[in-house]
């Protein structure tokens, strides 16, 4: 604090005025006017001194009073004074938690060196940190990350075409990025890297032509549109470990070995005797070859449609099921379901059938497991998309029907009969539902298979394979919540670079789960953050406008750092900068 003198034509007016620093640019604050020059010189001469020494005893008495244990900010505002033009005065305050995680994983460095590598100009920490920091908070385009992203706390220092250009050269990084993620979050969770999940998703873009990366294939979210595929790999608590990008077109079978090849060898997993469990669309042998090696091992899901009938006949006979808590007795599984006080006791109860598949290039089982759970959940599923079908009939209008084979398309359930009346050349159409679709798939209600070279504890193979649909959800973040598609992207290396962003995101959001506990859903946590904002009093501070909960407490309990007082001065919120950025 300090004295500030103001002339005027007739007097000179004096006041206290305060020093702040807002995103590095200094400013000041008058907190308290004192008088004019008559006045004082009044009280002075009265006291037999001068101006200028009343005026140091004042401020000294005035500082002395006001700063006490707990410091007490009064603000006073006018209700006639216009705010300033396009000053800006709400900050988003939650995305600090993700920064505090970003410098634990010490991708500040792996900036500078890309930086200092490259030799250019513009921040490029800055870059990285926005662009992942934007995607979990305000999920949106480039153009839009660079402007949204001047809503939290610290301004950025970048322009537009930084981000652009900043992309290209994370690109060029790739995988050594990966590969120090993945060493530097030893440092900052339990990594569980015995059991490795794998999967594929693929992302659509708005354009109607391919190119050589962008290209036609089975699109997932059923866009007609060119597409790129992501291959994801996660540890056993379903935080990323790796992943890779490739043409729309390509086989996913072919996806997964390279990967995995360079998490075993870079990763420094040899010695880790994983097992991958993966969805059935990876049962080729090769996978399976070489996830036997060095002591490894499989689990990957089976259709069970899609067996040899003689092994579909012996996992569909009723007899000679089991339970993993009861090795000596076999059960009907027949007899149970047609059992009201039996299907009661055992609906939550896994029954388990192992057959031998044993192929001439692999040595492995198939573990099939019926729930009479699992079996009501397929009739719901089933039974909306029935329902669907049958409004989709009665709305018709006497259009033509796309009749589908896709499995989790309900027009599967249509059937189309067409034929010609007389005197007339057009087709007509007749659409009903396929009974015999449904009773078909019915046979398989409940129904689950796993192939596996692990027999050991089977309890432990259930678990791994009930563990899949983490790697599903994490798909559903990353499409859902952080708007990774469409990507508004053309060059193939910066199309590369903005999934390596999301993935580190939903890295950073899955560690938060964990360092959370897993108290609360991924929902809670991103509305949560999201919500977190700030009001700034010119010269006072920032004052919460975000609710109190659990979740708050716990994120500071965690973080060690509070925003969740009556208003957070500069010089708080600068020592929370400090804290989190000194750590690394």
């Amino acid at each position: 604090m300090r004295i500030k003198p103001t002339p005027s034509k007739t007097t000179i007016s004096y006041s206290i005025i305060k020093d702040f620093t807002r995103n590095g640019v200094r400013s000041t604050k008058a907190i308290h006017k004192i008088g004019n020059n008559i006045e004082i010189d009044k009280f002075a001469k009265e006291e037999g001194i001068t101006r200028e020494i009343w005026l140091k005893k004042y401020l000294s008495k005035y500082i002395e009073k006001h700063t006490v244990e707990e410091e007490i900010i009064t603000i006073k505002k006018s209700v006639s004074k216009q705010i300033k033009k396009n000053d800006k005065n709400a900050f988003n305050i939650g995305y600090l938690f993700l920064e505090s995680i970003y410098y634990d994983l010490k991708l500040n460095e792996i900036a500078k060196e890309i930086e200092e590598k490259n030799q250019f100009k513009f921040d490029l920490n800055d870059v990285f940190s926005r662009l992942i920091y934007s995607r979990i908070i305000y999920p949106s385009s480039k153009y839009k990350t660079h402007r949204l992203s001047k809503n939290f706390i610290e301004a950025p220092t970048i322009k537009l075409e930084n981000i652009y250009r900043g992309l290209t050269y994370l690109n060029k990084q790739m995988d050594y990025i990966q590969e120090k993620l993945f060493e530097n979050s030893l440092k900052v969770v339990d990594r569980n890297a015995k059991i490795i999940y794998f999967d594929c998703t693929n992302f659509f873009f708005s354009i109607h032509e391919e190119d050589d990366f962008r290209k036609y294939g089975y699109s997932k979210q059923h866009q007609p549109n060119p597409l790129v595929g992501m291959g994801l790999f996660m540890d056993a608590d379903g935080i990323p470990l790796a992943f890779n990008i490739y043409p729309g077109s390509a086989n996913e079978t072919t996806q997964m070995l390279p990967t995995e090849n360079k998490i075993i060898n870079k990763f420094k997993l040899k010695d880790t005797k994983t097992v991958i469990c993966t969805d059935a669309m990876m049962c080729t042998d090769d996978i399976k070859k070489y996830n036997i090696k060095d002591g490894r091992g499989f689990v990957i899901t089976q259709s069970l449609k899609k067996m040899k009938e003689d092994y579909r006949k012996e996992i569909l006979d009723p007899n000679g099921w089991r339970l993993s808590s009861d090795f000596k007795n076999t059960y009907n599984i027949d007899t149970v379901q047609n059992d009201e006080h039996l299907s009661e006791k055992y609906y939550d109860t896994l029954f388990y059938k192992i057959i031998s598949t044993e192929t001439a290039s692999v040595k492995q089982d198939t573990i099939a497991t019926f729930s009479l759970k699992y079996k009501d959940y397929n009739q719901k599923i089933r039974n909306n998309q029935i329902q669907r079908a049958k409004e989709k009939i009665e709305n018709n209008n006497s259009k033509k029907i796309v009749v589908t084979n896709n499995q989790n398309d309900f027009k599967r359930f249509i059937k189309e009969t067409a034929f010609t009346k007389e005197n007339e050349e057009a087709e007509i159409y007749i659409y009903d539902i396929d009974e015999n679709i449904i009773r078909e798939e019915e046979k398989y209600d409940g129904f689950y298979c796993l192939t596996t070279n692990l027999i050991d504890d089977i309890e432990t193979i259930l678990k791994v394979a009930k563990g899949r649909w983490e790697i599903e959800e994490s798909f559903r973040i990353m499409k859902s919540d952080f708007l990774a598609r469409p990507v508004n992207l053309s060059r193939e290396d910066r199309i590369q670079a903005h999934f390596m962003t999301c993935f580190i995101a939903l890295l950073i959001h899955r560690i938060l789960e964990k360092k959370l506990d897993y108290k609360y859903t991924s929902n809670e946590i991103l509305e949560c953050l999201r919500n977190m904002n700030v009001f700034e009093s010119k010269g006072d501070g920032y004052i919460p406008t975000y609710e109190r909960t659990d979740l708050t407490d716990d994120l500071h309990d965690i973080f060690n750092f509070r925003t969740d007082v009556e208003i957070i001065s500069y010089k708080y919120l600068k020592n929370i900068f400090d804290k989190i950025k000194k750590k690394s």
